[in-house]
């Protein structure tokens, strides 16, 4: 959607190219390489720029020194969710004394090695003490019918996807890994009210370019994305997908993009995990 309103408003047509794999480095790898003319951008995220890096040892990229930072969109949080046919537990609470309950650590389903809900998945269990194993799956869809069809008990996974199965009952959510409640889903507690402050977790998604952007090409990219995102169609599928946006100025998110890197990837290495 945002490629088809950038493409009115530019006078080069905007293609999608996926680029998956790897925690989503190789696609960040790809758009790092090419040239700074403004010609190719890459959907910037959590995993390729804070996650994966310090989990990829192969990773070629400097996720903050290797790409222009242009502009921020918005972030999503992720929802637990169980299958309530086989976890009785209803509160976060509830699914940690479950899980340390089982004789062999359950099955946690994400959307990817490396992925904002991995990570999170292995700050839960060093927060809660509770041993999960992670089931890894290349998206969310196939392991969303692995999570209903009862292969796995439960899955950290962002909340759009989730919210028509939560809805229809299918899925129990136990709580939200935002600092507040959400308004696609305001029944769901945060994970500060179920007792567990700080354990915090978001994709947020952002417009970026190779490093060395002209900054007459970085300011009309980034003018011109934020035009975008106030298209009333285009806001509608953000709110839609339960993206909660913030207006930054593109310094502004090149600062922040900084942070995250160091806090929040800082974090990522302190666990030690490896995606080989």
């Amino acid at each position: 959607m945002l490629a088809d309103v950038l493409s009115q408003r530019l006078p080069q047509r905007v293609l999608v190219d996926n680029r998956p794999g790897a925690g989503g480095t190789l696609g960040a790898a790809y758009v790092a390489s090419q040239p700074a003319d403004g010609y190719t951008l890459m959907l910037s995220n959590t995993a390729p720029i804070v996650m994966s890096p310090p989990i990829y040892p192969s990773v070629s990229y400097d996720p903050v020194g290797s790409f222009t930072h242009i502009a921020y969109i918005g972030a999503t949080p992720l929802v637990v969710v169980v299958n309530p046919r086989l976890v009785p537990a209803t509160d976060l609470a509830g699914l940690v004394e479950w899980v340390k309950a089982q004789r062999v650590p359950p099955g946690y389903g994400t959307s990817g090695a490396g992925s904002v809900a991995h990570i999170f998945g292995e700050q839960f269990m060093a927060r809660t003490g509770a041993q999960l194993t992670h089931v890894p799956y290349r998206g969310s869809a196939p392991m969303q019918a692995d999570l209903l069809g009862g292969a796995i008990p439960l899955s950290f996974d962002t909340l759009p996807q989730n919210v028509e199965n939560i809805r229809a009952g299918r899925l129990r959510a136990i709580a939200i890994t935002a600092p507040a409640r959400q308004e696609m889903a305001p029944e769901v507690p945060t994970t500060a009210e179920a007792g567990f402050p700080g354990l915090l977790a978001e994709n947020w998604l952002g417009l970026a370019g190779p490093r060395g952007l002209p900054p007459a090409i970085t300011q009309k990219l980034h003018t011109e994305t934020m035009a975008a995102l106030a298209n009333p169609t285009v806001r509608a599928r953000i709110d839609e997908h339960g993206i909660a946006m913030r207006a930054m100025t593109q310094p502004e998110f090149t600062s922040f993009v900084a942070e995250e890197v160091r806090v929040v990837g800082g974090a990522v290495k302190a666990l030690g995990l490896t995606a080989q």
